[in-house]
């Protein structure tokens, strides 16, 4: 092979890889919408932080302030007010309580105005102006009863092939709480109440559910005693994010396989935005994670076969 061959092809390796990589950005770039968690954070029952006064979640920047509130104050309801907005509903907010800050827009009409630098530039029309207010939590409050989501409802409908797939890798998995997760330390992996699921807008409560089991049973493949999986000695303060974007690849196979939905989730591009940064930098990044995703998978399947050979 000579050599402008082989750098042709050399070129040819590097297009592809970040043609390939520049596809799944886009998609990202282009959004599904606001990525929903599939459980409840939360007794609340709510996706987003919530209003009082109007019933409307709020959005932007105050979704993730509130969300953040709610976890340095250990408030397990998404239900926020002003002092007011809470006396005005028979409520009183506690003495001592903290508030939380958010920012909203109050829109004006602009009068007309001559500009600084003296060349008679007007200013008109409506215009806006960020203000900022401070709202409290129903955990804050006395007088105040927040719903409740009833803790006997299972909107999951059990898969018996997922499940026997899921009995077959031997995993130790037990649920309860709001978390999702797996220890290493322990080999365990934990998930939330079932009763926490209820789907989103592309998932129903049973794909949400499979899918985070999946997700983590992924991770648990990585484990010392399995696969070994290490990412640090070529992505290393990136290589945790790297192993979720593996989870969740590894999930989204899974799901494909074991037919547990019949299209692919437009969300799971947005998903994995929060790996954006990473993909545009190393344009191999993303077939690394799918390289190693596809390994788990087809590790988690082989224990398949070892569990029918033992019948």
């Amino acid at each position: 092979m000579t050599s402008q061959s082989t750098t042709r092809q050399s070129t040819s390796r590097v297009d592809i890889y970040q043609a390939i990589t520049d596809q799944i950005i886009t998609a990202i770039e282009a959004g599904a919408g606001p990525v929903q968690m599939p459980w409840h954070r939360s007794g609340a029952g709510i996706t987003r932080p919530m209003n009082v006064d109007s019933g409307k979640a709020y959005r932007g920047i105050n979704t993730v302030a509130l969300w953040a509130a709610a976890i340095n104050g250990g408030f397990c309801h998404g239900l926020w007010g002003t002092y007011r907005q809470w006396q005005d509903r028979g409520a009183q907010v506690r003495k001592g309580e903290t508030s939380s800050p958010i920012i909203f827009f109050k829109a004006f009409e602009a009068e007309d105005q001559t500009s600084e630098d003296g060349k008679g530039r007007r200013f008109e029309g409506r215009r806006c102006m960020a203000q900022a207010s401070r709202v409290f939590n129903v955990g804050q409050v006395d007088g105040y009863t927040a719903p409740t989501i009833d803790q006997a409802t299972d909107a999951i409908d059990p898969i018996a092939r997922v499940d026997r797939f899921i009995r077959g890798t031997g995993a130790r998995i037990r649920e309860g709480g709001d978390q999702a997760y797996y220890s290493p330390l322990t080999d365990t992996i934990t998930m939330p109440d079932r009763f926490r699921f209820v789907g989103t807008k592309t998932s129903t409560a049973t794909e949400s559910w499979y899918s985070t089991l999946l997700h983590e049973l992924v991770h648990q493949s990585g484990h010392e005693s399995r696969l070994k999986r290490r990412f640090g000695a070529r992505f290393g303060d990136d290589a945790y994010a790297i192993e979720e974007m593996v989870a969740d690849l590894g999930s989204c196979f899974l799901c494909a396989d074991l037919g547990i939905a019949s299209d692919p989730r437009p969300d799971h591009a947005a998903y994995i935005a929060q790996w954006f940064r990473i993909m545009k930098g190393d344009r191999k990044a993303i077939f690394a994670a799918a390289s190693a995703a596809s390994t788990a998978c087809q590790y988690l399947a082989g224990l398949q076969d070892k569990e029918q050979a033992a019948i």
